[in-house]
C-alpha cells in the first residue's frame, strides 16, 4: 500500500484529529507544529506566537481508499475558513487555517477546492484560509496526541464551549465534517 501524507491547520490540533481518525483509508493524525522557522518548538512556545508555527495535523493516508480531494471536503467542513485571526475561541497566529501541499497536485487541488467552496456561497465573507507550501513537521508532545481518546468529557467540553460545534452544525447541519 502507497500512503500519502496531508498537512492542514485549522485552530486547535485536538479538534483536527478527531473528524479524521478512525475513517476508512486514514492510517494516522498526528498532531504537531509546522509553517515557522524554528527547530523542534514547544507547545508553549508555539501558543505564545514565539516561533511562526501553526498547531497542525499530518494525515497518512491511503488515497486509493480516501483520496485528498475527499480530505480536503472534510477539513472545510471542520474550520472557520473566513477567520483570518484563529479559530474560534483560540486566538493568534499559531490558531489559522492553512492548507499545507506537499505536490503540485495537491496545491492543484487544495486551489480548485478553495475556489469551489468561494464560488458555492456557503459564506457571505471570503475564504481566507492560504495555500502554502508544507515545510518539516514538528510532532507535538505525546499528550496531545489523540487527545479526545485520552480525554473524552475534556475534549467535548471544549468543542462545544469554543463555538467549534454550533459553527460546524450551522454551516454544515452536523459535527466532525460528516
Amino acid at each position: 500500500m502507497a500512503t500519502e501524507k496531508a498537512m492542514f491547520a485549522g485552530g486547535c490540533f485536538w479538534c483536527l484529529v478527531k473528524p479524521f481518525d478512525k475513517e476508512e483509508g486514514i492510517i494516522k493524525v498526528l498532531s504537531g507544529y509546522s509553517g515557522g522557522d524554528k527547530p523542534n518548538p514547544t507547545y508553549e512556545e508555539v501558543c505564545l506566537d514565539l516561533t511562526g508555527h501553526y498547531e497542525v495535523v499530518e494525515i497518512e493516508y491511503d488515497p486509493e481508499i480516501y483520496p485528498y480531494e475527499k480530505i480536503l471536503d472534510k477539513f472545510w467542513r471542520i474550520i472557520d475558513p473566513t477567520d483570518e485571526g484563529g479559530q474560534f475561541f483560540d486566538r493568534g497566529s499559531s490558531y489559522r487555517t492553512a492548507i499545507f501541499y506537499n505536490s503540485d497536485e495537491q496545491k492543484r487541488q487544495a486551489e480548485k477546492s478553495k475556489a469551489d467552496l468561494q464560488a458555492s456561497g456557503k459564506f457571505n465573507k471570503n475564504i481566507v484560509t492560504p495555500i502554502i507550501a508544507a515545510k518539516e513537521f514538528y510532532i507535538a508532545e505525546e499528550y496531545h496526541q489523540y487527545y479526545y481518546r485520552k480525554n473524552p468529557v475534556h475534549y467535548e467540553r471544549y468543542a462545544l464551549g469554543s463555538g467549534r460545534a454550533d459553527f460546524q452544525v450551522k454551516h454544515w447541519g452536523n459535527r466532525d465534517g460528516k
